[in-house]
């Protein structure tokens, strides 16, 4: 390319590059292309091929000498042969916003390159031949990125044909036009000379029209024809997206049967993605009303089929179907019938709302929109209005769907399309209240009763503007001018049912349905017109009905919404709020009355007791009733039935539920106060005074436990607003003042005001204040009001302190044990891991293993271990999780001497060492795979002092797992395959159990995996063939790359492979003990000295680890390959990898891929072609 790109500095740039970077205008970079083709075609031309080569992803390139004398097939198989066949991804599957952009750009070179070629170039009989026939060979490949970028790009190359086309026909049209014109001119004004230039004019362009056209068959038959039916659904979607394009352009060549077929076929895939292409290419023809006779063959043929995908089990689908049968209904009335149109209209009570819109706007268009001449003429609002008899059809809609409940669904489905006619409130009311005209049919009290429900719904969307529940994913952002009409919408809903609810709740006193329905209106009010408007004498006759209702009621929906009602009035941020309140004081002074004379002599009124106790029950819901003491007197009342034993159940049901909430508001207003004490609280710990501080940590421990999340089990849901959970910052607070206030000695405790030290009896209490304190933290802990992980700062004092609180440590750790076994093992793991961390703060990286401070910390974790317990398939998964930690801190800093030299924190492999005995032999193997996973070969080769602490913890995984695998492979018992006799009988024992044992391995494999996502480091899996340690480079290699391909075969085969690899290598091991006898004694007398000394007896380490250490010591890396070499035939070795994206892909593409029968349903085997 020269011009344009090389002012860009991209003159080194391949066509394929400059596209995707897409920082040229793509008229330009065709235009350079265009020029450089006019220079030297096949340089050009070559240029053009290499680009829809490395469009597909191939990291191959044409050259000049395959381009000159090889065929296209020779070419194609050549660029296969060079496919990366690594990954399946290619640049039209690639994620992301620059190959978004890319495929864009991809798409619009090949139109642009078309229309600036359209007069000159694509005639020269070279270019064009040259591009079909590559594009038609690739898109017949058997590799997906061949066939899927050649198919992508031979429909866009068809659609700029079509184009090209559609201006010929049409200036074909105008000269012919124009010819006629001249030559019916008289015979003295005919212009001969002109004539002959229209007609070399009219032939030049029918010759351009032919070349053209046999352009586009060569697409057709050789790209189209076989992809749209291709393997692949994106593909088919291509061609199905664009065919219906060429019909819409062009319709006067392609909308016939002839390619219609292709459609009505493809309607029938079982893909979704392709089904949906077919319906928005069917909506741009039927939108076209002209188009619409050209379409009656194919609408008679695939009609059915339409009408049955919407109920595609595809969203998508379905309510595109919806929209092509409403533009079919637009184009035909005749053409579906009344089965087809029920067949949408139940969709409007679907809880997907895009097809319930769609389905809204065909019921729409169905029965609303034609008007006959009769209703020209009347009003516009009003029981005559056009609306009202709208209002009429669209509440027997409602009856006839049988479906009353869900009004407010059919009132959001028509929203869109029929808000005018849903907002006509004053009709509604119209109808409602107006007696019916002469010779008018009056509304059924059902019709009423759904026209009611109906105007509720319509009510509600225009004032929340949001779906009802359960149809879309929640509230939207609306924008100014929704807002706007929201608001204006509001406001009238306010003026006019101000007036006419009183009469409304008047004329329906009695009716409970009606009655319950009006009285949820008043919420959507804008309160502040009843002063604004001087509406006052309104909001009285409004509470009067309510008192009316009340009064005649004691169905609990209707005393609900008049509770309801008389909280949303009583708002105190408004002026009707003193008028409100007062009536509503009056009303319960009234109820209150009737209940305290009622309660003296329930048992001779009963029935009147029972009817008059409800209301109370619903008022409770909204209001607070305390003023009133109703608790004294159900309380009593409760009393009584329980010492007679005779009380009617639904008083005593009642009775109960007014109590309780009676209760639930006493607790409300204290919610407030007891947060803003907490505070307070909180504050205090921070203050210089200790009693203070001490006093405050208290009740705080106390509010915590009283208030916390425990309060709401047992089905007490609805007490979840009383719940008092402390954030970190409290969380960190109370920790620090244990640490700071309980964790102290003896001698550094508070001293009395006259300067001496307290007595013995002072110290004593002072630690059993010191102790409660403690207790108060611990029962947080317990009962999970904080963090589990806090208490590692408590655990970690166990030893320490073991004389002052070693009870409420060890039975705090008893309790968390309990609640979280893992979550508890990995805070006992913190705990140790914050003591070791201390300890390096404080004697730096060089310090004594055999010094107290490392000593006492592995006698801690001694201690720790021992809590396990004997059962060890309990806490299989803590101890392994507790090991899974411990490994990764021992390996998380990198260290300080560089490359080959031991990481910082590697001793504590030897505290680790101390949980290797509760580890079953199943999870040894797994952990000691782990831990070679954060192993290099130099750290397997090393026998320095430094390295002991993985030299002892390795030992303590591989003790007594060997004699386990050497017994599977060998077939014998295990006294046979070791040295350690005395152990032959409980190893033939765990022998039979080995299924049992293998199942256990597998799933403690599976705990791990699961936890993957909330740990930093990558979790147990199998390993596949030939990928463990013994054949790594000797390089340290990433958790992430490693470990991930040491854990993924079964676990039977890894055992045998591993059994295998033990086997060799001991035999390797002892040739190479007997050559070098008195170095390995040298070295192991110098070891064991060190040993005896840094290493206390029960340290973790088996019995079994009695023989030399080095032994267990891995051979070199180039040794142990030479003698696996040796032993085994990697010729004949399978290695199970995972196929690659592409490799699965071809292995699916067979010869027979074209077979429609393979990519649609039966059902569209049956279907006749035209």
């Amino acid at each position: 390319v020269n011009g344009h790109h090389q002012e860009n500095g991209m003159e080194n740039m391949s066509l394929f590059e400059v596209v995707k970077m897409g920082r040229s205008a793509t008229q330009s970079v065709v235009d350079d292309w265009i020029e450089a083709y006019k220079q030297d075609r096949d340089v050009a031309l070559l240029e053009l091929i290499n680009f829809f080569i490395q469009c597909s992803g191939c990291k191959g390139a044409v050259s000049e000498e395959m381009f000159r004398h090889m065929q296209n097939s020779e070419i194609i198989r050549k660029m296969t042969e060079e496919f990366d066949e690594d990954s399946g991804d290619y640049p039209l599957t690639l994620s992301g916003p620059q190959w978004k952009r890319f495929r864009i750009n991809f798409c619009d070179f090949i139109a642009v390159l078309v229309r600036q070629c359209q007069y000159s170039i694509i005639y020269d009989e070279y270019m064009m031949d040259t591009v079909i026939s590559l594009l038609t060979g690739l898109s017949d490949s058997q590799v997906r990125a061949f066939r899927h970028t050649s198919t992508l790009a031979a429909m866009k190359l068809m659609t700029a044909l079509v184009n090209v086309a559609l201006n010929l026909s049409i200036n074909m049209d105008n000269t012919q036009r124009q010819y006629e014109a001249e030559r019916n001119k008289v015979i003295a004004k005919r212009a001969n000379d002109r004539l002959e230039l229209l007609l070399q004019k009219r032939k030049e362009l029918q010759e351009n029209q032919d070349d053209i056209e046999n352009m586009m068959n060569a697409i057709f038959k050789g790209v189209f024809v076989h992809r749209y039916r291709d393997a692949i659904a994106e593909i088919r979607a291509i061609c199905i997206e664009e065919i219906g394009v060429w019909m819409k352009l062009y319709s006067d060549a392609f909308l016939n049967d002839s390619y219609l077929k292709y459609v009505g076929w493809t309607m029938h895939d079982k893909q979704g993605e392709v089904r949906l292409k077919c319906l928005t290419a069917l909506q741009g023809l039927y939108y076209n009303r002209e188009l619409g006779s050209r379409l009656e063959l194919f609408t008679s043929r695939f009609k059915d089929r339409i009408v049955s995908m919407t109920l595609d089990k595809e969203y998508d689908v379905a309510m595109q179907a919806v929209k092509l049968l409403t533009l079919i209904l637009q184009s035909s009335d005749e053409v579906l019938t009344a089965e087809d149109c029920e067949s949408v209209y139940h969709l409007v009570y679907s809880a997907h709302r895009p097809i319930a819109v769609s389905a809204g706007e065909f019921l729409f268009k169905k029965l609303f929109s034609h008007r006959g001449p009769e209703e020209e003429g009347l009003p516009r609002r009003g029981r005559q209005s056009l609306n009202g008899s709208l209002i009429k059809t669209t509440v027997f809609f409602f009856l006839e769907s049988e479906l009353h409940e869900h009004g407010a669904y059919l009132v959001d489905s028509l929203w869109e399309c029929a808000s005018e006619l849903l907002k006509d409130w004053e009709t509604m009311i119209s109808l409602l209240l107006d007696e019916p005209m002469p010779g008018e049919e009056a509304l059924t009290d059902r019709q009423e009763t759904a026209l009611v429900e109906i105007m509720l719904s319509a009510v509600r969307q225009a004032c929340e503007s949001h779906p009802p529940v359960g149809r879309g994913t929640g509230k939207r952002v609306l924008t100014a001018k929704e807002k706007k009409t929201q608001l204006d919408d509001r406001t009238r809903i306010t003026e006019m049912f101000a007036v006419a609810l009183p009469l409304l709740l008047a004329k329906y006193c009695v009716d409970i349905d009606k009655v319950t329905n009006l009285l949820q209106i008043p919420k959507y009010f804008d309160l502040d017109i009843y002063t604004t408007g001087r509406l006052e004498k309104h909001m009285d006759a409004l509470l009067r009905q309510i008192w009316e209702v009340v009064d005649k009621h004691t169905d609990a929906e209707v005393l609900e919404a008049c509770s309801t009602t008389y909280h949303c009035l009583c708002n105190e941020e408004f002026t009707i709020f003193n008028r409100v309140d007062i009536a509503r004081s009056q009303l319960l002074d009234e109820l209150v009355d009737k209940f305290n004379r009622l309660l003296e002599d329930f048992l001779q009124e009963v029935v009147g007791f029972g009817r008059f106790f409800r209301p109370f029950y619903r008022w409770n819901l909204a209001h607070d009733l305390s003023k009133w003491d109703l608790f004294s007197s159900n309380y009593r009342l409760l009393s009584i039935g329980l010492q007679n034993g005779d009380m009617p159940e639904q008083i005593v049901i009642h009775a109960m539920q007014c109590t309780h909430y009676i209760v639930l508001w006493h607790l409300a207003k204290i919610i407030k106060p007891m947060r803003a004490f907490c505070l307070i609280c909180q504050r205090y710990l921070n203050s210089i005074n200790t009693a203070v501080k001490e006093q405050a940590f208290t009740i705080l421990c106390d509010m915590l436990l009283i208030f916390s999340h425990q309060i709401m089990s047992s089905g007490r849901e609805h007490l979840e607003n009383l719940v008092y959970a402390p954030d970190s910052s409290l969380q960190e607070e109370l920790l620090n003042f244990i640490l700071d206030q309980v964790f102290i000695d003896q001698d550094d405790d508070c001293n009395s005001t006259d300067g001496q030290q307290e007595d013995e009896a002072s110290k004593i209490e002072a630690l059993h204040k010191r102790r409660n304190l403690l207790a108060a933290y611990c029962k947080l802990i317990i009962y999970n009001v904080v963090e589990i992980n806090t208490g590692a700062d408590i655990f970690k004092q166990y030893m320490r302190y073991y004389n002052d609180y070693g009870d409420i440590i060890k039975e705090t750790m008893s309790k968390t044990r309990q609640i979280d076994k893992t979550q508890c093992a990995k805070t006992l793991i913190l705990s140790l891991q914050k003591l070791f961390n201390e300890m390096m703060s404080e004697h730096g990286f060089n310090f004594d293993r055999s010094s107290s401070a490392f000593c006492g910390i592995k006698e801690l974790a001694r201690r720790f271990s021992l809590t396990f317990g004997l059962d060890q398939l309990k806490t299989r998964e803590a101890i392994a999780m507790l090991h899974k930690d411990g490994i990764e801190f021992a390996f998380k800093e990198p260290s300080p001497q560089g490359e080959g030299g031991p990481p910082p924190n590697l001793p504590f492999l030897d505290i680790l060492s101390e949980f290797s005995s509760k580890l079953i032999r199943q999870d040894k193997r797994t952990v000691h795979m782990y831990l070679e996973r954060f192993m290099t070969f130099q750290m397997a080769l090393q026998r320095d002092d430094c390295w002991l602490p993985l030299i002892s913890y390795r030992n303590s995984l591989q003790a007594g797992m060997d004699d386990d695998a050497m017994s599977v492979i060998s077939g014998i018992s295990s006294r046979g395959s070791t040295v350690r006799s005395k152990k032959s009988k409980p190893a033939a024992l765990s022998k039979r159990k080995l299924p049992e044992e293998e199942n256990s391995s597998s799933s403690i494999d599976g705990v791990w995996m699961n936890r993957e996502q909330s740990v930093p480091t990558p979790v147990m899996m199998h390993s596949p063939h030939l990928t463990s340690t013994v054949l790594r480079e000797p390089k340290r290699m990433r958790p992430e790359e490693s470990y991930a391909a040491t854990f993924s075969v079964p676990a039977e085969q890894h055992l045998h492979q591993a059994t295998q690899v033990t086997w060799m290598l001991t035999q390797r091991q002892q040739a190479e003990a007997r050559q070098h006898q008195d170095r390995i004694s040298m070295h192991y007398a110098k070891m064991r000295n060190h040993m005896q000394q840094a290493i206390r007896r029960g340290s973790g380490l088996m019995e079994d680890d009695e023989e030399p250490i080095v032994e267990d010591v891995m051979m070199s890396s180039e040794d142990r390959l030479e003698d696996i070499s040796e032993s085994m035939d990697f010729n004949t070795m399978e290695i199970d990898l995972p196929a690659s994206k592409n490799r699965r892909e071809r292995n699916e593409l067979k010869p027979d891929y074209f077979d429609p029968s393979s990519i649609m349903d039966d059902s569209v085997l049956n279907v006749p072609m035209f």
